[in-house]
């Protein structure tokens, strides 16, 4: 018999599944610690498939994945995917149903495929209220010229393929790893989005900023670094660096969408820290969580601000 730990996690994927909602999104999110017991389990929506991710150990694991496989597969889900990143190479199973051999994220009119068998699968769901933001800033600038976005890590480029749906605006995309990049470009082509005025550049953001800043200046910018990449980046370390380079490629007037995802920085302490990296940055507000990522701490949940920035004379 499983566990009565397991029923908040059935009944909040039974009420998500009956909205209806074609797009992807997480079904029951654990992380944000409103559900004891269960602070180490997330379950998403990647019609067909759902994905459980165990963070920990459970017991009860087949268990719970065969009672939401009874939930998901009268409403045309194929399998269930398991990933544990609990175990080495965080591995990727099939208990329930078939295998997906080419898994989407669908977003309205826009998909992005995906890949299990890595720790990050492709496309970020918490951050949607970033992309809707974007959206947003691209359709008050349509027409406008010239209006340029950059995207500073751009893992597979899911601002950029958003941004380019909503208008057409010049984008340079910038990630260290060219294979994400290559994905990036896969993203926008599978969408029959237009490359044109479209760059994907594989450089360090930080140490080789010289390299794109002339491509400049730009009137947008999406700045959403990894919590710490080994050997590159560290927001402890490095986020005030970046942010005082970042006005020389700036226009006079900007909007950016700053973001940390790490609990260790407080809403209060990151807008320190953009305005001690420069005067010309003013935090406008802070974007709201994704309804689908509760979490009882909103310092610890990943930080979405907009950014306006003015020159300073």
């Amino acid at each position: 018999m499983l566990s009565a730990v397991w029923e908040p996690l059935l009944k909040q994927v039974a009420c998500k599944l009956a909205e209806g909602d074609s797009d992807s999104r997480r079904l029951f999110h654990g992380r944000g610690r409103s559900y004891a017991g269960l602070e180490q389990v997330c379950v998403d929506s990647f019609f067909p498939v759902i994905l459980v991710t165990f963070f920990g150990a459970h017991l009860g694991e087949a268990a719970v994945c065969e009672r939401l496989w009874q939930l998901v597969q009268p409403r045309g889900y194929r399998g269930v995917a398991v990933q544990r990143r609990y175990l080495a190479g965080a591995p990727v199973s099939w208990p329930c149903g078939t295998a997906v051999a080419a898994p989407m994220a669908r977003r309205g009119g826009l998909q992005f495929p995906l890949t299990f068998e890595r720790q990050n699968v492709g496309f970020f769901l918490d951050i949607e209220p970033g992309r809707v933001w974007l959206e947003e800033q691209v359709r008050i600038r349509t027409g406008q010229e010239p209006v340029k976005m950059l995207n500073l890590f751009a893992f597979t480029c899911a601002f950029s393929a958003v941004a380019r749906a909503a208008g057409d605006i010049d984008i340079v995309n910038v990630d260290v790893n060219r294979g994400v990049l290559n994905r990036g470009r896969e993203n926008h082509a599978i969408n029959g989005l237009s490359l044109k005025g479209i760059q994907f550049l594989p450089l360090d953001a930080l140490r080789q900023f010289k390299r794109f800043d002339r491509r400049g200046p730009f009137q947008l910018g999406v700045v959403d670094p990894p919590t710490r990449q080994k050997g590159r980046f560290d927001v402890g370390l490095n986020y005030t660096k970046l942010l005082q380079q970042l006005p020389a490629c700036l226009a006079q007037e900007a909007d950016l969408l700053m973001v940390i995802n790490s609990p260790r920085y407080s809403e209060a302490r990151f807008r320190e820290l953009i305005h001690e990296a420069d005067t010309g940055y003013a935090v406008a507000a802070r974007l709201p969580q994704n309804p689908d990522f509760p979490d009882q701490d909103p310092d610890a949940a990943l930080k979405m601000l907009h950014v306006k920035y003015r020159r300073q004379h």
